[in-house]
């Protein structure tokens, strides 16, 4: 997949694709059914995607709501099949740009686009003021074709980022992952903590969350990818998502630990899946009740993607 991050300069092969277009957080049944209905025999496929996502571009003081970074969504895409990622930045200038330049500037001049598939409820341009009939009618004048998705629903209810957020919120990782077709997955570098698992037998991978939507603080049985270094592969674990009570800490981050796993993890980068909720965090009378806690932890996690 090749990864362009703006419209103009595209070389002549980069350009004639068959674009999704949208801001695909969470890449979910929904986002998927855009992608497939993209996929031309005649032109490779393409996503047309935003970073910053314009709602945090709008309200950058807002709670964190992304459902997935940058690098975790480049990854799902690129498992879908997706030959170009056109990743826009927004910002003033995008954000301004009417409809029709969005159209004449970005999708022909600069990609030049072949076909557009939108989801029903699409929107684009300065105030949101463009939508499916103002893009099918741009096309229409510039030659490029265009097709619009249904929303798509699930046990009668649509299938949206909201309604996922709020499963993980509530610590239901598997309606999550219904939703999205996929695990829920927190991607990132892992990073130097203060080192206290190792020192209770359970050494554990650090990353951050800043930026994304918490799930339900608490502990989680974990399927893990190390995606870097010398020990890429799958492994399983139990990981805690929180702010560690018992240490007096504030700034919720991941620790994961890996099981059956010997090995320097640091900078590496993981794709960490959640898949079910075990418990929420605790404060103990003393570390000798918080490892037995974690030992039961690990049994039960070991269980449940046993039998996964």
């Amino acid at each position: 997949m090749r990864i362009h991050h703006h419209w103009n300069g595209a070389a002549p092969s980069d350009r004639g694709a068959s674009v999704a277009m949208g801001n695909f957080d969470g890449v979910h049944l929904g986002h998927q059914a855009v992608i497939d209905l993209a996929r031309q025999a005649d032109a490779p496929l393409g996503i047309v995607t935003f970073d910053p996502h314009p709602r945090q571009f709008f309200a950058p003081q807002a709670p964190a709501f992304r459902l997935m970074n940058a690098e975790a969504r480049t990854h799902r895409l690129e498992k879908l099949g997706v030959a170009q990622l056109y990743e826009l930045p927004f910002d003033a200038a995008l954000a301004g740009m009417e409809a029709e330049a969005f159209v004449a500037e970005v999708l022909v001049a600069g990609l030049g686009v072949a076909h557009v598939t939108v989801g029903a409820d699409f929107c684009f341009g300065k105030g949101r003021k463009g939508n499916v009939a103002t893009l099918r009618d741009a096309a229409r004048r510039h030659g490029f074709g265009v097709t619009i998705a249904e929303l798509v629903a699930q046990d009668g209810e649509e299938i949206s980022s909201t309604a996922i957020r709020t499963a993980l919120s509530e610590g239901r990782p598997r309606d999550a992952a219904r939703m999205l077709g996929h695990w829920h997955r927190i991607e990132g570098a892992v990073l130097h903590g203060d080192k206290r698992g190792k020192d209770l037998g359970f050494p554990t991978a650090n990353m951050s969350v800043a930026g994304l939507h918490l799930p339900r603080l608490g502990v989680y049985a974990v399927k893990v990818d190390v995606l870097t270094g010398p020990h890429q592969g799958s492994y399983n674990g139990a990981a805690s998502l929180g702010v560690r009570p018992m240490f007096g800490e504030n700034q919720p981050n991941l620790e994961t630990y890996l099981f059956d796993f010997a090995g320097n993890l640091y900078a590496e980068h993981l794709s960490v899946a959640l898949i079910d909720y075990l418990r929420p965090e605790m404060k103990f009378d003393g570390l000798p009740a918080l490892v037995a806690q974690m030992n039961a932890d690990c049994d039960r996690a070991r269980g449940i993607l046993a039998a996964l």
